[in-house]
C-alpha cells in the first residue's frame, strides 16, 4: 500500500509540473510578467485537483503537502530563466504536454475517487474534472478558447481513460498495471488526434430555403422560404469555414 502512495504521489507531482509549464508556455505566448507566469502555472497545475477535492469533501491535497506549490515556483523559475527558448516553443507543444497532463491528472483523480469509496461514474467524473479544470481556468484568464470546448478530442480522451481505470480497479486487477493501461489509452487517443487532426463535428442552428409545391405552382416567381433547424457539420467543413 505504502509503495502504491509514493507511485500516485510521483504521478501527481509529475502531473503538476506538465500542467504548469503548460501554464507557463501560454503565459509566455501571451506576454505574461513573472507573476502572470505563476498565476497560470498554479492554476492549471492544481485549479483541477482543488475543485475536485472541494467537491469530494476532503482537504484540498496541496494544502497537505505544500511541496506541490515548491513545484510549481520551481517550474516557474527555471521557466524564467529559460524564457528565451520556451517563447520559441511551436504551439503544437502546448497540445502535446497538456495531453500527457490530462492522462495523469485523469488517473489521479478517478484512483482518488474510488479509494474513497465512491461510484465508478463518480470516479470517472473526477477524472475528468482533475484533468481539465485547470486548462480551462488557464485559457479563460489568457483570453483563450479553453480547449476543452473546441472541436478536438480532449475531454473524450479523458472520459475514455476514466471509464477504463474505473473497470480495472474495480475488477481487482493490479493498480500498477491499471494505471499503465489507462495512462496509455488516454495518451494514444489525444496523441492520435493531435498528430491526425482527428476532431468531433459541431452542430449548428443553420436555415435552409425549402420551396412549397402549391405556392410555386400558382406563383413560379415566389420566393423560397426559409426552414431553421439543427445541422451536424463535419469537422473538415467546419474547420474550412473558419479560414
Amino acid at each position: 500500500m505504502e509503495a502504491m502512495n509514493n507511485l500516485i504521489y510521483w504521478l501527481d507531482l509529475a502531473g503538476v509540473t506538465v500542467f504548469a509549464f503548460s501554464g507557463v508556455i501560454v503565459a509566455c505566448h501571451s506576454r505574461m510578467d513573472p507573476f502572470g507566469m505563476f498565476v497560470l502555472g498554479a492554476v492549471t497545475g492544481i485549479g483541477g485537483g482543488t475543485l475536485r477535492d472541494l467537491v469530494l469533501g476532503v482537504p484540498v491535497f496541496w494544502v497537505e503537502a505544500p511541496s506541490y506549490l515548491w513545484v510549481i515556483l520551481a517550474t516557474v523559475f527555471l521557466s524564467i530563466l529559460g524564457f528565451h527558448y520556451i517563447h520559441r516553443l511551436t504551439r503544437a507543444v502546448l497540445p502535446v504536454t497538456d495531453a500527457f497532463g490530462l492522462a495523469l491528472f485523469t488517473v489521479i483523480g478517478s484512483h482518488k475517487a474510488l479509494v474513497l469509496g465512491h461510484a465508478g461514474i463518480v470516479a470517472v467524473l473526477m477524472g475528468l474534472m482533475t484533468g481539465v479544470a485547470g486548462g480551462m481556468i488557464r485559457d479563460v484568464l489568457a483570453h483563450r478558447v479553453p480547449m476543452v470546448l473546441r472541436q478536438e478530442i480532449y475531454a473524450t480522451a479523458s472520459i475514455v481513460g476514466g471509464i477504463v481505470y474505473a473497470i480495472l480497479f474495480i475488477s481487482g486487477l493490479n493498480n500498477v498495471f491499471s494505471i499503465g493501461v489507462a495512462l496509455v489509452i488516454i495518451l494514444s487517443i489525444r496523441l492520435t488526434a493531435i498528430y491526425w487532426g482527428i476532431s468531433l463535428p459541431t452542430f449548428a442552428w443553420v436555415e435552409s430555403p425549402t420551396t412549397s409545391k402549391k405556392n410555386t405552382r400558382a406563383n413560379p416567381s415566389s420566393s423560397s422560404r426559409f426552414k431553421a433547424r439543427v445541422k451536424m457539420i463535419p469537422p473538415e467543413l467546419s474547420r474550412r469555414r473558419k479560414h
